[in-house]
């Protein structure tokens, strides 16, 4: 009997394809075949897994400088908006994003069919914002990852996705959705034409996917959901607890200063790497106390000089394998940093710019499993307010874990947490959700998710 074959069409981002990594050993554990469908930028790093993979076009076809090329002006011309409000950036960072979105869920669709009939999957398992309209036309059970924060399936009475906004903030809620609509409608107006012409039923104005009908995975932490007036059904939905992949262990280069010192770990991400005026301050700032820090700089280490003796810089650390020996981390809030971070106990600052990290920083407040920063005053400022923020931190958590509050919260974590740092094998349910159940069908959902 041969396999049953599971399509695997995340997001072209990093968060995304590597959330993915993460459930595929689950798949395959149970006998089925991970293959992913991949933009042509993530080829190597699905392959860098072992895994069979198939390339789709979400773009324009270029060469691969020319590419390289786009994403660096599209960050570089996004960088003065990593500094903005959530509200301020709707009109440029927004916008932008959700154009984009359009363009590749059309240019996709393009070729997806194509790919799909090749590769003739049992199920198709899509981690993205938006329809492709090929995948519900396949005729087969697709699942829809939710790989950013839990808001991402909105309703009315929970905060809008990317606001940050506080739950109970009704005012921020509603000012936020008005202006989103208001400055997306072009990209709602092309969407909505889109999708019948690929013989699907057009969505409500202003939506772009749908929960399926099938199962939904959720990474987000379920003890910081919202709550709803309808509460997402739990045949329908389920929430992964965190997804963290297997990597090498990793070990802790020596300093030449501070070698006993607590370790921090700061990455804001490929996409907040970018801002390299921000992470040079800090670096200068960590430099003037007495820890130690692997810094994680994406493509930019060529651009940075004469950096202090207790910071260590990279193009790349392994998450997975580098939190658990830290003692804090700062990060932008990036739904993976984030439950990598819950998972593993660590405490953290949350200095979001863009997306989820938003919402996450301030869902962190709320629930008291962490503490917000802010990179919308300047470098300068915030360097001065996350790192004595990082000092009182660290003093309760090194001194004594059991009595700080913060810590002892997220300590406790990871017995509620649904994956684990060795190849997802305490997921047998969400995996079995996954690789099973997910062919018979469940009822569609009663009440609006």
């Amino acid at each position: 009997m041969s396999q049953p074959t599971v399509a695997c069409f995340p997001e072209a981002a990093y968060g995304p394809a590597l959330n993915s990594v993460g459930i595929a050993p689950a798949v395959q554990s149970l006998g089925h075949r991970p293959v992913f469908l991949s933009d042509q930028g993530f080829l190597e790093v699905h392959r860098a897994y072992g895994f069979e993979v198939h390339p789709v076009c979400l773009s324009a076809p270029m060469p691969p400088e020319q590419m390289a090329r786009f994403w660096e002006d599209f960050i570089n011309g996004h960088i003065p908006h990593f500094r903005q409000s959530p509200d301020e950036q709707i009109d440029r960072y927004v916008k932008d994003c959700w154009s984009a979105i359009v363009e590749c869920a059309k240019w996709a669709q393009k070729d997806l069919p194509a790919v799909l009939e090749r590769v003739q999957p049992d199920r198709v398992r899509v981690d993205n914002v938006i329809l492709f309209p090929a995948i519900k036309r396949r005729g087969k059970p697709w699942v829809r990852i939710i790989s950013c924060s839990e808001n991402e399936i909105e309703v009315s009475r929970i905060p809008p996705h990317w606001s940050g906004c506080g739950k109970n903030d009704g005012l921020c809620h509603a000012r936020f959705r008005a202006r989103v609509q208001e400055v997306i409608r072009p990209m709602v107006e092309d969407f909505i034409s889109f999708v019948p012409a690929n013989g699907e039923a057009p969505y409500p104005l202003g939506q772009f996917f749908e929960p399926s009908p099938f199962l939904n995975l959720l990474l987000y932490p379920e003890p910081l959901r919202y709550r709803r007036q309808y509460p997402l059904a739990p045949r329908q939905l389920q929430y992964l607890e965190g997804c963290v992949r297997a990597q090498a262990p990793y070990s802790i280069p020596r300093y030449a200063a501070n070698p006993h010192a607590p370790l921090l770990y700061v990455s804001f991400g490929s996409l907040g790497a970018g801002d390299v005026d921000l992470l040079r301050r800090l670096i200068a700032a960590i430099g003037k106390l007495l820890y130690r820090a692997l810094v994680n700089v994406s493509g930019y280490k060529d651009q940075y000089h004469d950096l202090p003796d207790n910071v260590i810089i990279e193009s790349w650390f392994p998450p997975p394998s580098v939190i658990p020996p830290v003692d804090l981390v700062i990060h932008h809030g990036g739904n993976n940093s984030f439950t990598e971070c819950l998972l593993f106990g660590k405490p953290s600052i949350i200095m979001p710019y863009v997306w989820d990290g938003h919402d996450n920083a301030t869902r962190v407040q709320e629930t008291g499993r962490g503490f917000p920063s802010t990179a919308t005053a300047g470098p300068t400022r915030t360097a001065r307010r996350s790192l004595p923020l990082a000092c009182r931190i660290l003093a309760f958590a090194i001194g004594s874990i059991a009595s700080a509050r913060t810590c002892a919260r997220t300590t406790n974590l990871p017995r509620w947490l649904g994956c684990s740092m060795n190849g997802l094998d305490e997921t047998p349910r969400n995996a079995r959700l996954l690789a099973g159940s997910v062919l018979t069908g469940v009822p569609p959902c009663r009440h609006p998710c």
